[in-house]
Formats: structure tokens, C-alpha cells, sequence
């Protein structure tokens, strides 16, 4: 019999924050951190299908909190987009599996341009972006509250969790004031919350 619907969905959120709370903070967060705040280039961030989009909103994220960065699709990379690449960058290579055959190709590309550390964030202990990476921060092993037990929903809520503590610890650690915030977020109403003067615009 299925579930009543308030109840699966209460269900869901139950499962994503219990993953999202178990995410156990090691000395390799710290160091994550910190590599990041004495990146002398840019951070890189990479990951394709839904952890894709979590690396893609972790360089917008770390972009409007004054740490310039940029997303690269693994597969785009293959047909040019590599060139974004260069000494001096970091990389965040996020991969849940660690297996994603692209993932890997990348990283393994980017080292031959220089990249001087490559930081992986992934969930299986057998992961062979693990041996590829400087150091992991692990994701745990996570029980997906899907039906099917296939859908990505408390692995991508733990992932997109992982991003949010790295950059606002990174902000907080740059010293990053209200008013840095708004020289890069200028519009809406973000903007207009970071602007100190109260000026009209």
C-alpha cells in the first residue's frame, strides 16, 4: 500500500537532514579550507549529472563571497574547455560514486596543466577519485529515502551541504565584510541588504 503523501515527504526531509547531521567534520574540512583560502589562482570546481549542478552553484557561491571561481562540465572539457585551466588552481571534484569515468578524465587532465591540489568530495569507501585526490572529504555512507533506493536525494542534500559549510567558513575566515559581499552581488535584493550607505540605486 503506498504511503500517505504528508507522510513520505515527511519522510524524505527526515532522511536528508539525519545524512545532512552525520557528516563527520575532519581535519581534512580544516585543511579544505585552507587550501582554498591560499589558492593563488582559481578554484575549479567539477562533477557532471545532479553533483554536477552542486559543483556549479558552489563556484557561483564562492564567486559572490570573494572567491573567484568557475565550474567546468567534464565533458565540455574534453572539447576545449580544459583550457580554463592553468597553474596555480585548485579543484573540487565532486563524485558520490568517485567512479564517474568523466570525473576521473578531468582530474587526471588537469594535473598535466599545473593544477597544484585537487580536493575530491565523495561517499564510497572503493571511490577511484580517492586515489586521485590530495585528500577527500568524505560524505559518509548515506541511505537514499527513494522508493527505488536510486535517486539521489540525501547524497546531493549532503554534497550541496558539504559546499555551503566550505565557502561560508572560507568567508569568514577571509574576513569578508558586508560591504565585499555587495561590490559582487549588487542586484536584487541581496544586493540592496549588503549595501551599507541605504543610497538609492
Amino acid at each position: 500500500m503506498l504511503l500517505d503523501i504528508k507522510e513520505r515527504m515527511q519522510a524524505v526531509l527526515t532522511a536528508e537532514a539525519k545524512a545532512i547531521s552525520a557528516i563527520e567534520i575532519t581535519d581534512n574540512f580544516v585543511r579544505a579550507v585552507q587550501v582554498l583560502q591560499a589558492c593563488r589562482g582559481k578554484i575549479i570546481t567539477t562533477g557532471i549529472g545532479k553533483a554536477g549542478y552542486v559543483a556549479k552553484r558552489f563556484a557561483a557561491t564562492l564567486c559572490s563571497t570573494a572567491s573567484p571561481a568557475d565550474f567546468i562540465h567534464p565533458a565540455e572539457a574534453a572539447h576545449g574547455d580544459l583550457g580554463l585551466v592553468s597553474q596555480n588552481d585548485v579543484m573540487v571534484a565532486f563524485s558520490t560514486s568517485g567512479k564517474s569515468r568523466e570525473v576521473i578524465e578531468i582530474m587526471e587532465l588537469s594535473r598535466h596543466l599545473g593544477v597544484e591540489t585537487i580536493i575530491g568530495v565523495t561517499s564510497h569507501p572503493e571511490s577511484d577519485l580517492r586515489s586521485l585526490v590530495d585528500f577527500a572529504l568524505d560524505m559518509g555512507i548515506i541511505e537514499e529515502p527513494c522508493p527505488l533506493g536510486l535517486t539521489p536525494s540525501a547524497s546531493i542534500a549532503v554534497m550541496s551541504a558539504i559546499t555551503d559549510a566550505l565557502a561560508l567558513a572560507l568567508l569568514e575566515q577571509k574576513g569578508v565584510t558586508k560591504e565585499d559581499y555587495g561590490l559582487r552581488h549588487h542586484g536584487g535584493y541581496l544586493g540592496r541588504a549588503a549595501r551599507t550607505d541605504n543610497t538609492p540605486h
